[in-house]
């Protein structure tokens, strides 16, 4: 991570992702951010809300444009406690958010490298910086611990 601020950004997202997780949901958080400030912010809904496209990403990304009046984050920092999904990062991607910031990597379904790589495809319009592995390790743990509790039920 670049700064202490960016870092702070990241353990906001993490405390949604452990929200989200204590409710019963997928722990993954997500910030947006402009110019320092919070714009968004989510946890998973999709057990909650019974709802597929309840990915934190995807509620933050809505609440910010609400919050701006507009669809489109250009200015926009996207910080998320995981690697975004093929559906996250189409909605990354369309909303034409300038930065994103993850913590875990996801072998499963990773779209910023590790299944593939969405939000940096070559033929795209929009391509965000795109910044990996930040706080990683909390990350990773918070998910392994998460499904793990699930498994041994």
């Amino acid at each position: 991570m670049k700064s202490t601020e960016e870092n702070a950004y990241m353990r906001f997202a993490l405390e949604l992702a452990r929200e989200a997780a204590i409710a019963g949901d997928v722990p993954v958080g997500a910030v947006v951010v402009r110019e320092g400030e919070v714009l968004a912010r989510a946890g998973n809904r999709t057990v909650r809300d019974q709802d597929p496209t309840a990915h934190a990403e995807l509620l933050a990304i809505r609440q910010a444009a609400a919050a701006l009046g507009t669809w489109r984050l250009d200015a926009c920092t996207l910080y998320v406690s995981l690697e975004p999904c093929a559906m996250c990062a189409g909605a990354i991607v369309l909303a034409r958010i300038r930065k994103v910031v993850f913590g875990a990597w996801d072998e499963k379904a990773g779209m910023a490298g590790s299944v593939g790589d969405l939000l940096r495809h070559p033929k795209l319009n929009h391509r965000p910086e795109v910044v990996g592995g930040a706080l990683a390790e909390e990350s990773g743990t918070l998910l392994r611990e998460f499904f793990g509790a699930r498994r041994a039920r």
